[in-house]
């Protein structure tokens, strides 16, 4: 988010958008599994990556976007695609929490997420913004 924002429309979130990047929404499954919840598997400090840019010019609604794990593609997608476009979320969410400068709103993944295992590399691509990569290493499972 490029403002602080509450209660915008729609019609009104283009004034509040910073600029757009890729992420990657690291999980680790198995402490999910054994919390019965997601906080603690999406939280240790480099399970979500950001970058390489922010695009500040960038119209979202249809862009192209993958996720290639070793070389090989496991997600394809558009964002013409996505369940509610960013508009859409923007407003939303601003009506049940303040946002403010620096806020990152995810919005979603396409199919074909799956496991990774240390010495994987993860290659997300969004049209317009570029590749943010990364490898993936162990957290020693010390919990």
């Amino acid at each position: 988010m490029g403002k602080t924002c509450r209660n915008i429309k729609e019609s009104e979130t283009g004034e509040c958008i910073f600029g757009y990047t890729c992420g990657n929404d690291i999980t680790a499954r198995d402490l999910q599994e054994k919390d019965g919840q997601w906080t603690r598997s999406k939280s240790f400090d480099t399970f979500l990556p950001l970058g390489p840019y922010i695009a500040k010019d960038l119209n979202p609604a249809d862009l192209a976007v993958s996720m290639r794990l070793n070389g090989e593609i496991k997600q394809s997608s558009s964002t013409r695609n996505l369940i509610f476009g960013v508009k859409k979320l923007v407003s939303f969410i601003s009506g049940i929490m303040t946002l403010y400068p620096g806020d990152v709103i995810m919005t979603g993944t396409p199919s074909g997420i799956g496991p990774v295992v240390a010495g994987d590399r993860i290659e997300v691509e969004i049209e317009g913004i570029g590749v943010l990569a990364n490898g993936v290493r162990s957290y020693l499972g010390r919990f």
